[in-house]
């Protein structure tokens, strides 16, 4: 074969590989063009939207007593000879709970007997036999322990949300998981100067066994509510700027953005005025890497059902 031969064959081969790279070059960057480019998609939990009412409260604590208590005094000075009741013991009015000797040295009178004022029991342990007393010595305390009430100190700042019929639940150390529920029956009408405190009472609704004068309570005591509103969890809210937002995920999963405004919030959960509807599914949790129109994907469990 001629040299100018081979020259003209691989001169044509170039020639040949070039076109038809540059016609598969050209043919898949058409179909390129014609594809929709791939949307990121985001995982995101979701809340359907529902109007709630919001219980404020106030956290403080209090000591358990009985509603009706009598300290028992003698009507005469004296040495103690004789009780008749220890700590516990069911009493009844006019039951003789002690005898006081009121004799001297040299004199002889009849003993005093210290009678019970009222029906109850014996909740503070009585002097002992050889005790002296005068008529201002408290022999014992009778208490009705059927019905306790818990009396309780509240701040200053908070005095303007205080009245009668106010519902409490009331957590007791020896029962961490119960909770007993107690209502206001009475609040003081002065201020403590000292304390900066005002004295509210609260008495139980029901008699449970398990409650006992004496004990220390932790009250929670529900002072307003705020109902009418939609209502979600803090985080959900995003701000941009100066302003709140929240996102509602479309039919579409994708997501609108929704400027808000709110309300009052309790315990990590805030009213939403305006902006969103009740039923509407809005972003609770992932909205801070959010834009208006991102495609999402609901991981919640309302969505997905049992994990």
């Amino acid at each position: 074969m001629k040299k100018s031969t081979v020259i003209v064959i691989v001169v044509l081969a170039a020639a040949l590989g070039v076109g038809g790279y540059a016609f598969y070059s050209t043919r898949h960057t058409a179909a390129m063009r014609g594809r929709a480019p791939s949307q990121t998609v985001l995982t995101v939990r979701t809340q359907v939207a529902e109007v709630v009412t919001l219980h404020d409260y106030i956290n403080t604590n209090g000591d358990i007593e009985a509603v009706n208590s009598v300290t028992v005094y003698p009507d005469i000075g004296g040495k103690i000879v004789s009780t008749n009741v220890t700590l516990g013991s069911p009493v009844r009015r006019g039951d003789v709970i002690a005898r006081v000797d009121p004799s001297e040295p040299g004199s002889s009178y009849t003993l005093s007997p210290v009678l019970a004022p009222i029906n109850g029991s014996i909740i503070k342990t009585p002097l002992k036999v050889g005790t002296k007393v005068t008529t201002s010595s408290a022999v014992t305390t009778i208490g009705d322990i059927a019905s306790l009430q818990i009396t309780a100190k509240i701040p200053e700042r908070y005095v303007a949300s205080l009245r009668t019929g106010l519902k409490a639940e009331i957590s007791l150390e020896a029962y961490p998981d119960a909770v007993f529920a107690a209502t206001v029956t009475h609040v003081s009408p002065v201020l403590d100067v000292n304390a900066r405190t005002k004295e509210i009472v609260l008495t139980f609704d029901e008699n449970d066994t398990r409650i006992n004068a004496g004990m220390f309570g932790k009250v929670k005591l529900y002072t307003l509510d705020y109902g009418g509103a939609v209502a979600l969890p803090s985080d959900a809210v995003v701000t941009k700027g100066d302003k709140p937002y929240l996102y509602v995920v479309k039919s579409d999963d994708t997501v609108e953005q929704r400027e808000i405004t709110l309300g009052q919030s309790v315990d990590g959960i805030v009213q939403v005025l305006s902006g969103i509807e009740e039923g509407e599914r809005v972003v609770v949790e992932g909205g801070q890497v959010l834009s208006n129109g991102a495609k999402v994907r609901d991981i919640s469990s309302a969505v997905r059902g049992k994990e």
